[in-house]
């Protein structure tokens, strides 16, 4: 029986209750949820469903906790229901039910933690949208890793979820990234606000490669060309960097393509609709202190140039009219500022910031080697990239410990402890459970021993403590994966598999042999601990699946 499965059982038994006694059954909630007693004494699981619903009917708590009991009771695989304290329900499983759990696993396979719990949610996720003026950083790596788990979270739990990358290709960045590169190529020193690092001068020999005559060009048609060239390798070296680290795009969107589109111009007479626009010292403004920004925000200057900010604006608007009813923004440490102004822009343009705009902001990474700080790029000039990084670590270390920490801290990694092959590295420690998994299946194929059919299954022999334990923990998981994704919190599911789900395993392998020994028969007991080991090895893999990271059967 999974917890979700009791559940249900429980607001069944309140139903049955409530109808026995004629009670108003409009109290009742459409759902309810049990959880693990932090002391396993108490029972395998607890319901508080009748203290949320005793003041409601006019009834005390025990007193209903009492009828609760007696319905829930008669549930077939419910051992026993306590009652505890003001009237919380404790409830035991018999070990057939609690054991089904591994035959669930196992047959769900892939599916097993999905659900439809987020479905209907149309989704657009932005994440990395580094500029394209240079390889992506540790900074960047970090929301690589957490939004594109996060993409995966949301899918899981039943969203329709589009991973988007917004290209800053217009402006005056991309400029002086022109001019950079064609210093370069000269042979003359970066501009004073230009971009430094050998990639620069990298993407210059390039450009020279494939245009050997562009210098022969006149200023401002080889200045044009190496910055259209130079624009186009920068974002293939992304998008490949990306690709090494698993990472992949659904849509890719030019902020070039609004102000050629003509998008901004429709999203200023969507705003001007709104009655949120006004003019002043011969610029237009949008309106946005009256929605909680510290001042009113230019969209068209004086001169008539169009600001960020219009282009912002333009491309909320533009994400909302593709049909996306929630607009993540996964942000830098540096970007707080922008909160309360997208805020605005969705309140202004109509929408309900509460409900159709969410704003993460991530915190910096810091590496370390042997406690001190990591030197800066040599090729990136004054940062991190990260190639360099998986360089160091592999994707698998870089994508588990960038992703295992919740974004509202900052995050120092040490090189050597996510790169060491022992069990105080978390990644390794969460591998390796998985990688146990499929060495204990192989063995015992070897010596014959396979799981039978479902038919075949005992579950009620899954009786010892351990075996309990890890069942539980294996129950775990779906909510866990749902709470992961409605809370924007991969982290939640790292912190599962290493504190949760791989000691639990660790403790039934210690505690219950799996594989017979020398001569000793095969038995409907080893045979029901190879599903039980073989449901680990699925959520196992399941968990890493979603954070992006690999599940290796040998170690």
């Amino acid at each position: 029986m999974t917890p979700a499965k009791l559940a249900d059982a429980v607001l069944a038994a309140a139903h049955a209750l409530f109808s026995e006694r004629g009670l108003d059954r409009a109290a009742l909630p459409a759902t309810t949820t049990v959880e693990r007693p932090r002391n396993p004494e108490h029972g395998d699981y607890a319901s508080t469903i009748a203290l949320q619903l005793a003041k409601k009917i006019g009834l005390p708590p025990r007193e209903l906790a009492a009828g609760l009991a007696e319905q829930l009771a008669r549930t077939p695989g419910v051992k026993s229901v306590e009652i505890a304290g003001p009237g919380f329900l404790n409830v035991r499983l018999d070990p057939a039910a609690a054991g089904q759990l591994a035959r669930v696993v196992v047959e769900a396979g892939r599916e097993y933690g999905r659900s439809d719990v987020l479905a209907g949610q149309k989704v657009n996720l932005e994440f990395v949208s580094a500029n394209p003026t240079g390889p992506v950083h540790l900074g960047h790596t970090r929301w690589a890793a957490v939004g594109d788990s996060l993409r995966r979270l949301l899918a899981a739990a039943g969203a329709d979820v589009a991973s988007e990358y917004y290209i800053n290709d217009a402006g005056s960045q991309i400029d002086r990234f022109g001019r950079s590169v064609l210093a370069a190529a000269k042979g003359e020193p970066t501009p004073e606000d230009g971009y430094g690092g050998e990639y620069i001068a990298d993407i210059a020999r390039q450009v020279l490669a494939e245009h050997p005559a562009v210098l022969d060009l006149p200023g401002d048609e080889a200045e044009a060309v190496f910055r259209n060239e130079g624009y186009r390798l920068m974002l293939a070296e992304i998008k490949a960097s990306l690709g090494r680290f698993a990472v992949d795009f659904d849509v890719w969107f030019s902020e070039r393509g609004l102000h050629d589109s003509g998008a901004i111009e429709h999203a200023l007479d969507t705003l001007r609709a709104q009655g949120h626009l006004y003019e002043s010292e011969g610029a237009l403004w949008l309106r946005t202190t009256d929605f909680g920004d510290d001042k009113d925000r230019v969209l068209i200057r004086g001169n008539g140039e169009k600001t960020y900010f219009a282009a912002d604006a333009a491309y909320y608007i533009n994400k909302r009219e593709r049909g996306f009813e929630k607009c993540v923004y996964l942000l830098g440490a540096d970007h707080h500022g922008y909160i309360n102004r997208l805020r605005a822009i969705a309140a202004c343009a109509g929408d309900d910031p509460d409900a159709n705009i969410e704003i993460l902001i991530g915190q910096l990474v810091n590496l370390v080697r042997e406690g001190q700080p990591v030197r800066m790029s040599k090729r990136a000039g004054n940062v991190i990239t990260l190639d360099e990084l998986v360089d160091a670590v592999g994707t698998d270390a870089a994508r588990y410990s960038l992703a295992r920490s919740s974004t509202d801290s900052p995050l120092t990694l040490d090189i050597e402890v996510i790169t060491r092959r022992s069990n105080d590295n978390p990644v390794f420690y969460v591998q390796y459970v998985g990688a146990r998994t499929a060495s204990v299946a192989r063995n015992a194929a070897e010596l014959g021993l396979t799981r039978g059919d479902a038919e075949s299954f005992r579950p009620e022999l899954l009786a010892h403590a351990k075996e309990n334990e890890l069942l539980k923990a294996l129950g775990d998981y779906p909510a866990v994966v749902t709470a992961a994704a409605e809370l924007r919190a991969p982290h939640r599911l790292a912190h599962y598999l290493e504190k949760d789900l791989a000691p639990a395993y660790h403790r039934f392998y210690d505690n219950c042999r799996i594989l017979p020994m020398g001569d000793e028969e095969i038995t409907d007991l080893h045979r029901a601990r190879l599903w039980l080991n073989d449901a680990t090895r699925t959520v196992i893999a399941n968990g890493l699946e979603l954070l992006g990271v690999s599940a290796p059967e040998r170690m």
